[in-house]
């Protein structure tokens, strides 16, 4: 059997490499340097600096430093030390990838403490992959979205329940949707937490063919608050030729979502626009699409995200004589009711990512945003700070049938965050369990 490497095996600080206690190195004799390669870092540092310096490490070795001792392990256990994590305003997003029959439906795998969806989760900051399971409840799963370290999915198998998680502790809870929410043609979801009560908003968007004109969806918004523990649904209204996708997000207390045009064609549609919605003010209004704020360019596909409560576009872009051929990628920003453009993929990291359809997986969080192909398990990061494209490390998944789909979404890993309904006690429950990859 092969044996795995568990990402908190244990770690020893030498005291050559750490700049920070130089100065009580240089007391030691030369004897005492030779018999003193390794010492405790914490012997010399107080308590509340060294909680301090722990919180600022890496999410993994936070959880190898928990390994060195009982000392150690009883710090990242406290809530103190949760304190200190949750002074960390933000840390670059994890990506989760995982293969599936379908990219819009993810199937859970049976491993020894039952079903969960087992894949692949890369840290930017170290560049490691690691072998990551996320606590589904033995269902299928489908619609994910995340927001500050938490992962909202729905229940795919009855469309009937709705998971929000801490996919690092693998802590979740689960609640009922209200029986007439269930049954819609396309869906899309998005949450938004509130760092500091830990409390969220989930919004769904959902697109129903009317039954008797084809040519008509009924569309409509639901929101969920975790304080009051209630749905409201503030807007249905009938659209024309046109209908919600499978994509929408929170920012800066707005709903935004695209509208995708139908014609007899065409029947999956194309984005045409984009509609907005704000959560703030709970009005229940009609009307929407006369507010519709075009899309940038001519596009085969386009996935919202917030990035620091800007609107962030990353679309295909599709051929002006073939709309839906698509032709290259490019990232826009919301600014008013206007797109800026901000990057176009050169072509060679486009060629890199593989075969493309004409939609691909794309989200992103801070100033980071993934970019995947469905036909391949190349994963491209564009740092929108930097303004500069990079591949991640090489994913241990290969493709190994010919319709194995690749997808993923990303999140911020925060091991202080928990969802409202179990915000009490220690941080970590259960063994949160990645493995370093080999």
């Amino acid at each position: 059997m092969e044996q795995k490497t568990l990402w908190f095996d244990n770690i020893a600080v030498d005291i050559k490499e750490v700049a920070g206690i130089l100065a009580s190195y240089s007391e030691l004799s030369g004897e005492d340097v030779e018999e003193n390669n390794y010492i405790s870092i914490d012997t010399y540092l107080p308590n509340d600096l060294f909680e301090r310096i722990l919180a600022f490490l890496p999410i993994a070795s936070i959880f190898r430093a928990g390994a060195v001792c009982k000392k150690w392990n009883s710090i990242v256990h406290s809530r103190r030390f949760s304190k200190n994590l949750s002074s960390i305003l933000s840390r670059k997003p994890w990506y989760f990838m995982f293969t599936s029959g379908s990219p819009n439906s993810y199937k859970p795998i049976r491993n020894d403490d039952g079903y969960d969806l087992i894949g692949y989760a890369y840290e930017p900051m170290v560049q490691k992959w690691y072998r990551f399971e996320l606590p589904c409840h033995g269902t299928s799963i489908c619609f994910i979205a995340s927001s500050c370290g938490f992962v909202c999915f729905m229940d795919n198998d009855t469309r009937s329940q709705l998971y929000v998680c801490n996919p690092i502790p693998k802590i979740s809870e689960k609640f009922e949707i209200p029986r007439y929410l269930i049954f819609s043609d396309y869906n899309a979801l998005a949450i938004s937490v509130d760092r500091s009560s830990q409390s969220y908003t989930i919004a769904m968007v959902m697109s129903k063919r009317a039954t008797h004109d084809f040519g008509q969806w009924i569309l409509s918004i639901h929101i969920y608050c975790s304080e009051a523990k209630m749905w409201v649904s503030p807007v249905t209204e009938t659209l024309m030729g046109c209908r919600g996708g499978d994509d929408c997000v929170i920012c800066d207390g707005v709903l935004y979502f695209l509208i995708y045009i139908i014609t007899e064609l065409d029947l999956t549609g194309k984005p045409d626009g984009l509609l907005t919605y704000n959560l703030s003010s709970q009005s229940f209004c009609c009307v929407l699409i006369n507010r519709l704020i075009p899309v940038p360019c001519p596009l085969t596909c386009g996935r919202l995200m917030n990035l620091k409560n800007k609107l962030v576009l990353v679309g295909g872009i599709g051929e002006q004589d073939q709309p839906s051929v698509i032709k290259g990628i490019g990232i826009w920003v919301l600014k008013g009711r206007d797109w800026e453009e901000f990057a176009l993929m050169p072509s060679m990291y486009f060629q890199g990512l593989g075969n493309f359809d004409k939609v691909f997986a794309s989200s992103g969080f801070d100033d980071l945003i993934y970019i995947q192909s469905y036909e391949a398990p190349s994963l491209l990061m564009f740092d929108m700070k930097m303004k500069k494209w990079k591949w991640s490390k090489k994913c241990p998944v290969s493709k190994r049938l010919p319709l194995q789909c690749f997808t993923g979404f990303c999140f911020e890993p925060r091991l202080e965050l928990l969802p409202l309904g179990m915000a009490t006690g220690q941080v970590f429950c259960g063994d949160p369990g990645p493995r370093c990859c080999p």
